[in-house]
């Protein structure tokens, strides 16, 4: 079995309402410097076999096609 990882972020264009609400909060909890947040998703997939490129691809339509909405997100693929 591999593991792979794959992380969906919301474009840079596109507002992120839940990481503003997040910025907002730090500082009322006391927490400064952060100057901004973005929030986003993490999958971890675990899948049979070696992990080859022709394995790494078929990740990468998932993500392209169920994981993420490839109109306002990007994602990353990474064997972990």
């Amino acid at each position: 079995m591999a593991r792979v990882v794959v992380d969906v972020m919301l474009k840079p264009e596109i507002l992120d309402p839940q990481g503003k609400a997040v910025h907002g909060a730090l500082p009322r909890l006391g927490f400064t410097g952060v100057t901004e947040v973005r929030q986003g998703k993490r999958f971890e997939l675990e899948v049979e076999g070696d992990l080859t490129e022709e394995r790494l691809a078929e990740v990468r339509q998932m993500a392209e096609t169920l994981l993420s909405n490839p109109v306002i997100e990007d994602f990353t693929v990474t064997p972990a």
